[in-house]
């Protein structure tokens, strides 16, 4: 695992986006996003909420209960809505824009995509008090994506517009939705 290299494509996602997609374009192996990006993002959003968790209840009885179920949630849902996101994405492009069915380009896509997500749930994590700012960051991931959508899915720029807020919605609410649903399906099974 490097993480100066995952570091470096975080902030150039966010400085830079459409030099960050065209140094993706260049990647052969597009499989190469799992263990270089989306898990060890997925593994630092799930280890900053269990730290926030405990250093905001500290001294209560249930602190660690909490903190790990708080941390599954968010692993579930990032880890879950990853793939349910790229899967949509794939189908999307295929049904409504007639891109080609490339599950490994959606794939790709979708994980740099939620840069800006998993950024979020690390600062949420350990600051929770800064949920509007959570929200708020959520918008770049439009401009991230209406970059990407040329660059790497290939998207004719009448569509561009079109396909970048369905894409949007289908990268933001993927994560939500399983981790929402993971919460109750705890609480109806604890």
């Amino acid at each position: 695992m490097n993480y100066k290299e995952l570091f470096k494509r975080v902030l150039l996602l966010i400085s830079s986006p459409a030099k960050a997609w065209e140094e993706i374009s260049l990647e052969e192996d597009k499989r190469k996003v799992f263990a270089s990006f989306v898990y060890p993002m997925i593994g630092l959003c799930g280890l900053s909420v269990f730290l926030g968790t405990l250093i905001d209840g500290w001294g209560q009885l249930t602190v660690y209960q909490v903190a790990m179920t708080k941390c599954c949630a968010v692993f579930v849902g990032l880890f879950g809505g990853y793939f349910l996101a790229a899967y949509a994405v794939n189908k999307l492009g295929v049904g409504m824009f007639g891109l080609k069915n490339d599950i490994k380009s959606a794939q790709q896509f979708t994980g740099y995509a939620l840069n800006i997500l998993f950024i979020s749930y690390i600062a949420w994590g350990l600051a929770p008090q800064f949920v509007i700012l959570y929200g708020l960051s959520q918008f770049y991931v439009v401009y991230i994506i209406w970059e990407g959508a040329e660059i790497i899915m290939r998207v004719e720029e009448k569509r561009r517009m079109t396909y970048t807020l369905l894409t949007f919605l289908l990268i933001t609410l993927s994560p939500l939705i399983i981790g929402i649903v993971f919460d109750k399906l705890t609480i109806i099974l604890n």
